[in-house]
């Protein structure tokens, strides 16, 4: 499995553009060193845009586009405009939260988010950040982030929300699908009535056109999804798909076709063993009843 590992991973047009940029030059033969010469520019800096690690300006890929004898407007103007909506989305609504998003790279994933038209996600332990209420995500970063003061806390939990109503409640919601293990519904976070309300609104959210809810009931036993929580995110052709793993220091994401592939396969597992979303509402309303007993 190949980790990619960035302190901010690429947003959804600076992988397009990285891409397209390094196509263009592979066309022409050049190498960066080549490159760097004769445009009198850091060859460190060029491999960078190249690979997504930074941003660039219209003026530095206009002289590249010379370079690669790139001469049709319309070609042109596309990678242009790549440049143009990559410097856009790093003036993100979450950038006044940078303080405590930065730490664990949640602000990297929330750009990958943003780009993102498709969330397949698999949770066996807490209910997914997208789906979370206001109350359980206060207890779970609170727990979680003991290094965080209650003000920072705070912060975090208006993120959540805000991500909620931007990737799902937007007038051009993300699709998302969530497989969740019933651990995460048997686990008690916050308290009794904290839980009553997030399974409420497990329920109202898989009623939504855009939101597909799962359950891997402790029936079916081992499966593929005990290797830990994942988050498969689909991009506008021609960005390829890739894979997001968090963890508390170090999240990364797989973008080789092999572990996206792989990552697609047990998650297409998952959905196929797991309890249809009718069956699915019917057990979280059971569980829900249970907690008043």
């Amino acid at each position: 499995m190949a980790l990619k590992k960035s302190l901010v991973p690429q947003s959804v047009y600076r992988r397009q553009l990285a891409a397209r940029l390094k196509e263009l030059r592979d066309v022409t033969g050049l190498t960066l060193t080549e490159v760097a010469d004769q445009l009198e520019v850091n060859q460190g800096s060029l491999s960078r845009i190249e690979n997504g690690e930074r941003g660039t300006t219209p003026i530095l890929v206009r002289a590249l586009l010379d370079l690669y004898g790139v001469k049709d407007e319309d070609r042109r103007a596309d990678v242009l405009d790549l440049v143009r909506a990559d410097k856009e989305q790093q003036k993100p609504w979450w950038r006044k939260y940078s303080t405590v998003l930065t730490p664990t790279r949640y602000d990297g994933y929330l750009a990958l988010e943003a780009g993102a038209t498709h969330l397949a996600s698999y949770q066996p332990m807490l209910v997914p950040g997208l789906l979370q209420t206001e109350s359980y995500a206060r207890a779970v970063i609170s727990q979680m982030r003991k290094e965080l003061s209650p003000p920072q806390v705070e912060s975090l939990v208006r993120v959540r929300m805000e991500r909620q109503n931007s990737r799902l409640g937007s007038e051009t919601p993300a699709r998302l699908w969530a497989i969740l293990d019933e651990a995460v519904l048997r686990r008690t976070v916050g308290s009794t009535e904290v839980m009553h309300d997030q399974l409420r609104k497990l329920v109202d959210a898989s009623e939504q056109s855009n939101v597909t809810v799962q359950l891997l009931p402790f029936s079916l036993g081992a499966h593929p999804g005990l290797y830990g929580p994942f988050v498969i995110l689909t991009f506008p052709a021609p960005t390829p798909n890739l894979v997001w793993l968090e963890n508390p220091k170090n999240s990364v994401y797989l973008e080789s076709p092999e572990d996206v592939d792989n990552y697609t396969a047990i998650f297409e597992q998952l959905r196929d063993t797991a309890l249809d979303t009718s069956e699915t509402r019917t057990r979280i309303a059971h569980i829900s009843k249970e907690l008043e007993e």
